[in-house]
């Protein structure tokens, strides 16, 4: 067997990576499918596990608890204000790891490309996921190709898998929110959704809205270091903050009330869900986060998530409170209440 970072090259002519695109050939197990390996698969995602070519990566294990989640990217335009697929798939697959308290330690990438895609293109989204990859010291070390006929896909779909280990006594779950916990975000909510919105439908009169995709395993380091008995933490992505509290609160089986003046929200994406019809409250988030904690931990929390730079423009948005049918309640600007039920229907397609 080959030692790490010993990999043995096979002979192929270069690729050409500003007219080619990707053909049936490049899925086929044979030499061009090597060669779309060799010449952008491993030398973006160089290191010494995945060097060892093998049909699965062998790496060194840890004791006590461990996670592992797995997420499909499908987004619609390939590249857009703040990132791109590649970013989104290595950020979206660290931060549901993260949640949990967990260091990320290892991600996997499973690639269905359409015949007929840009090698340029694919080039630049591996060398995204290289990047946030490497930004993060998070490993690619196994992964898979496929490729579609024209017209069955959509450009690219990539499935990224992400494992952590936990540290000795965190114990981040959705079924600990309790009433009287405070509830708090990281930063402002619906930055990624409007601003795939908006190059989608090229609505450039909003002026420059950028994704929030990030990679939160920082701030969430610091979090927990500083308040070890966070209750839940979660990534607000499709369905936004409303879904990701009312999962919790079924979790949990309790209620919760938001304070809609506290919701930090740009003016930018208030005037773009007021001009297309849409409730910030639904968008999508791929930077931010949502953390349950006691009463007594929360302002130092806050504080800690406002010196980091991800959490500049942390809040407290609400707190837990009893309620047998696990509602999620807003109080408005103007003093009245309105439930935040769940989604109905599909608000924003293709933007994760």
């Amino acid at each position: 067997m080959q030692q790490p970072g010993k990999r043995k090259t096979v002979y192929t002519r270069p690729l050409d990576f500003k007219k080619g695109r990707v053909e049936m050939a490049h899925g086929s197990g044979g030499r061009a499918m090597t060669q779309l390996i060799e010449q952008l698969f491993m030398r973006s995602f160089d290191n010494a596990f995945l060097s060892q070519m093998n049909d699965q990566a062998i790496f060194p294990g840890y004791s006590g608890r461990m996670v592992m989640s797995t997420d499909s990217h499908v987004v619609t335009p390939l590249f857009f204000p703040g990132g791109d697929i590649g970013y989104l798939s290595v950020h979206g697959t660290v931060n549901d790891v993260v949640m949990s308290g967990a260091e990320p330690c290892y991600l996997s990438a499973g690639f269905i490309l359409e015949e007929g895609l840009p090698l340029s293109d694919l080039k630049r989204i591996v060398e995204s996921m290289a990047a946030a990859a490497m930004e993060i010291a998070v490993p690619i070390i196994t992964g898979d190709t496929k490729v579609v006929e024209r017209g069955s896909g959509d450009g690219v779909f990539i499935t990224t898998t992400g494992i952590g280990k936990v540290p000795e006594g965190i114990h981040i779950s959705a079924e600990r929110a309790k009433p009287g916990d405070k509830i708090l975000v990281s930063g402002t909510i619906g930055d990624h959704g409007i601003a795939i919105m908006l190059a989608r439908e090229d609505l450039s009169f909003y002026g420059t809205l950028e994704s929030d995709t990030a990679s939160l395993h920082g701030l969430v380091a610091t979090m927990v270091r500083t308040a070890p008995d966070i209750h839940v933490l979660r990534d607000p992505t499709r369905g936004g903050l409303a879904a990701a509290l009312n999962e919790i609160a079924q979790q949990s089986g309790v209620g919760m009330m938001l304070y809609e003046k506290s919701i930090p929200i740009k003016e930018q994406v208030s005037a773009a869900c007021e001009f297309l019809g849409f409730d910030p409250l639904y968008v999508a988030n791929e930077g931010k986060l949502i953390a349950i904690c006691s009463s007594e931990d929360a302002d130092n929390l806050l504080a800690v998530m406002n010196a980091h730079p991800l959490g500049r423009d942390a809040a407290i948005i609400g707190e837990v409170i009893e309620d047998t049918h696990s509602f999620v309640q807003m109080e408005t600007r103007f003093g009245g209440k309105r439930v935040v039920d769940w989604l109905s229907g599909d608000q924003l397609p293709r933007i994760c």
